[in-house]
């Protein structure tokens, strides 16, 4: 590991003004992800500004009905949260799913989302990679590419996005709340990571100095009705090959509203959009699920290792949707 710096940070805009100073400086909230990249000297921050002071490890009401999660707030706190067991079931169940008990005790929501990818050309330094060094190659493409992705995918990169909390926000329309030298905004969780064009390295539109510092979820009622479903290839500490989020509202047998996102199968979290088109104003039957799963994975690009992410992402969207549909009755 190469020397480093560290501060500690008292407050976001403290936080901010440190980081802005310096190039190669990084935020540092649990380090599950950053100090094993810095291990594999992947990650070469000079200057590691610890956020844990600086922003919210609280969960709260909004006065709308949703709900504030600060940034510093630890996975396994988010798990247990009453709050989110009972209104946004699928965020709990995505966290549960995520990492060992460890990690999740560690790990805060703010580092989850910014994980990076977990391709393991990415982790190599031996190796070519867009995302690591721009213009290299992307050594994955013609090598093991078996758990990588499937859509959005670019001649640059095919990485994939490793957080199972992104994947649970987006099907719920959680919006990210920062701060950076520009001031505050908020940004759509659909909407925080990009997919790799031309430009891999960058995962996310934060701009540099930019702090997550709490996701907001909004008071959506069918939420109550979520779920989250992880296939892996081991039931413990593993990777999503494909995982679904979904939250339905059904009456009288007919879909009035529905979220799907999908992970393990792009460089984003990705909404099914198309599907949720398709679905809406129908009969929630498992023809017209499987029908909507296939035209949203019908620009599915697979690569020579990894074409049964198509079957097992449609299988999968139609049985977790179909559960909470039985559920219903």
């Amino acid at each position: 590991m190469r020397p480093f710096r560290y501060e500690r940070a008292t407050d976001p805009d403290g936080a901010v003004a440190l980081l802005s100073r310096s190039p190669q400086a990084a935020f540092l909230g649990g380090g599950t992800n950053l100090v094993d990249l810095m291990k594999l000297d992947v990650a070469r921050p000079d200057l590691l500004i610890d956020i844990r002071g600086a922003v919210s490890g609280v969960i709260e009401e909004l006065p709308d009905g949703g709900v504030r999660i600060g940034a510093g707030v630890s996975n396994s706190d988010l798990a247990a949260e009453p709050l989110i067991r009972e209104r946004y079931p699928v965020v709990a169940q995505a966290v549960l799913n995520g990492a060992s008990t460890q990690l999740r005790n560690v790990a805060t929501v703010g580092g989850n989302l910014l994980q990076r990818t977990r391709c393991l050309y990415f982790q190599d330094i031996t190796t070519a990679c867009n995302k690591r060094q721009p213009g290299s190659g992307c050594s994955a493409i013609d090598g093991h590419n078996r758990d990588l992705a499937i859509l959005g995918t670019s001649p640059d990169c095919i990485a994939t996005q490793p957080s199972d909390l992104a994947v649970a926000l987006a099907a719920v329309d959680a919006t990210v709340q920062t701060v950076g030298p520009d001031g505050s905004r908020g940004i759509p969780l659909t909407e925080l990571h990009r997919l790799p064009g031309s430009e891999p390295q960058h995962d996310n539109v934060l701009a540099h100095g930019e702090l997550i510092t709490a996701v907001d979820l909004p008071p959506l009622a069918m939420a109550a009705r979520s779920r989250y479903r992880k296939i892996r290839d081991r039931a413990s500490y593993a990777f999503a090959l494909v995982s679904v989020a979904a939250a339905i509202d059904v009456a009288d047998g007919q879909v009035r509203d529905v979220r799907i996102a999908l992970g393990g199968v792009a460089h984003k979290p990705w909404r099914a959009r198309r599907a949720e088109d398709l679905l809406r104003g129908g009969p929630a039957t498992e023809d017209r699920l499987r029908r909507a799963a296939e035209a949203e994975l019908a620009e599915a690009q697979p690569q020579s290792d990894n074409a049964f992410k198509i079957p097992l992402a449609r299988n999968a969207i139609v049985r977790t949707v179909l559960d909470l549909v039985e559920a219903e009755r």
